[in-house]
């Protein structure tokens, strides 16, 4: 039952996707999400490692950075592309 729902909520998306052709793919936004991201989490790094002084702690912060504002962003990225204005 499960994989049927799956399936079918695969068909969905596909077909929205199809209805849409100005919006971008998801695997994309996720693709841009990993880019900005490793930016992202270097510049907190080193922010960090300045601030606190310890490379082991600023490591620490920057991993849940990276995983936290991954995930917000991919959000933030769909959100965006339902939306009309300035297209």
């Amino acid at each position: 039952m499960i994989v049927e729902q799956m399936i079918l909520s695969r068909k969905e998306a596909e077909s929205n996707f199809e209805k849409d052709i100005s919006s971008e793919k998801p695997l994309r936004s996720i693709a841009k999400a990993l880019s900005w991201r490793i930016v992202g989490t270097i510049d907190t790094l080193i922010v960090s490692y300045i601030l606190i002084g310890e490379f082991i702690l600023a490591a620490s912060i920057a991993s849940v950075d990276f995983l936290t504002k991954l995930v917000l962003y991919f959000f933030h990225e769909r959100l965006w592309n339902k939306i009309k204005w300035g297209r």
